[in-house]
């Protein structure tokens, strides 16, 4: 169900900031700079987050294969023929995560991104091109300490020998998962600083919107409701993998990678030879390594349910997306994150419920300035609102 109208309401609207009307990124405004460009028949080069190592930003462990020495930083153009920012669509089978970077959270929220076009469309402005009025210059907009910002950069990307460094479209010619990729490395300070970090952090930041996190082996008896409910409004899901027993141990049971975030792609019941059965489909950002157990794409549980069922659900294709049940989802994975542009969904009510309010923190040195949020002995100690029933 579509949430209701009065739940829209942004509260950063009250001062003039909105999704179309954002603030400029470090005082860089997109369109005066695209302007100038054209005027002076010039390429785009952006001085704040220029083409070398302090905005690759440092990686303490790298495979040992990669030598960062030989990064050369490339237009598209310069890698095809024909680059295009968006080939047909934008799809979360567009891209796979790239070796270098463990940026998997940011890449799964960018697969629950592509379900809802109204949204992207906020993130990634539509008019831009890398053919018509092209000068090299992109922007992106993000939801970050209560501001939508706009953020400016140019279309020089890490390459070594002529390959991405980073994530890349499966597409050769496809570039907005890489630029994507790019502007929120700049916001965040540099690539390496997306290197480990929580996929409710950027679904947040795509959507200005409502967290929720559920711990799943202590989660509500009715989370497969909240679930559903959530998969029918605009609401973007992920979830993440539980730790090995080792830290050897990086594949957990049947395929499913430990410590690793997915994307909540599809919620459903099934009827299976006359017993319901609730199912979730994910989507790993790697763009394969699948769950391989029950409900999997080669599972013959599937032949147990209706030729329709089958049509609509059941595809063979080694993409990294997957169904899987309901139980063993919530015995083999840690948490799921839902962000919702209102929490009304959960009630399965069309009437509005909620209201909402900004409280605004600060960060001082040595009191509530507590770091990365994977930095769990601090973090705690940043401005917090508490609240109850």
């Amino acid at each position: 169900m579509p949430p209701p109208d009065g739940c829209h309401h942004n509260p950063s609207e009250d001062d003039g900031n909105s999704p179309t009307s954002p603030l400029d990124f470090l005082d860089q405004n997109y369109q005066e700079l695209h302007q100038n460009c054209l005027t002076e028949n010039t390429l785009y080069n952006d001085e704040l987050f220029p083409p070398d190592d302090s905005s690759i930003g440092l990686f303490d462990d790298l495979p040992p294969d990669v030598d960062m020495s030989q990064v050369v930083w490339k237009r598209p153009s310069e890698l095809v023929s024909d680059p295009k920012l968006i080939v047909d669509d934008v799809s979360r089978f567009d891209y796979a995560q790239g070796d270098v970077l463990g940026n998997c959270w940011f890449l799964a929220a960018i697969g629950a991104l592509t379900f809802e076009k109204d949204i992207i469309k906020q993130v990634m402005p539509a008019e831009q091109s890398l053919t018509k009025d092209y000068a090299g210059i992109f922007h992106f907009r993000f939801w970050r300490f209560g501001k939508w910002i706009d953020v400016v950069i140019d279309d020089q990307l890490p390459t070594i020998d002529d390959e991405l460094l980073f994530v890349c479209s499966k597409t050769s010619n496809e570039f907005w998962p890489a630029l994507l990729e790019k502007a929120y490395a700049k916001v965040c300070g540099s690539y390496a600083d997306l290197h480990a970090g929580y996929i409710s952090e950027a679904l947040m930041d795509f959507t200005g919107g409502t967290h929720m996190y559920y711990t799943l082996n202590t989660a509500p008896a009715d989370l497969w409701e909240i679930m559903e409910r959530a998969f029918k409004s605009k609401t973007l899901m992920g979830c993440g993998s539980k730790t090995g027993t080792t830290p050897e141990e990086t594949e957990l049971l049947h395929g499913i990678i430990a410590e690793h975030a997915y994307t909540v792609t599809g919620v459903f019941e099934v009827m299976s030879e006359e017993n319901p059965v609730q199912l979730v489909r994910l989507l790993n950002p790697w763009g394969q390594e699948e769950w391989q157990g029950d409900w999997s794409d080669g599972s013959p549980l599937w032949d147990t349910v209706c030729e329709e069922v089958r049509k609509i659900c059941h595809e063979v294709l080694n993409n990294g997306e997957f169904w899987m049940s309901m139980e063993d989802f919530t015995n083999i994975f840690e948490n799921i994150d839902i962000c919702c542009l209102c929490p009304d969904f959960l009630d399965g009510s069309a009437e509005c419920h909620w209201t909402s309010e900004r409280h605004f923190g600060r960060w001082n040195a040595e009191t509530t300035a507590g770091g990365d949020i994977i930095k769990t002995e601090t973090f705690w100690t940043k401005p917090s609102v508490s609240g109850e029933n």
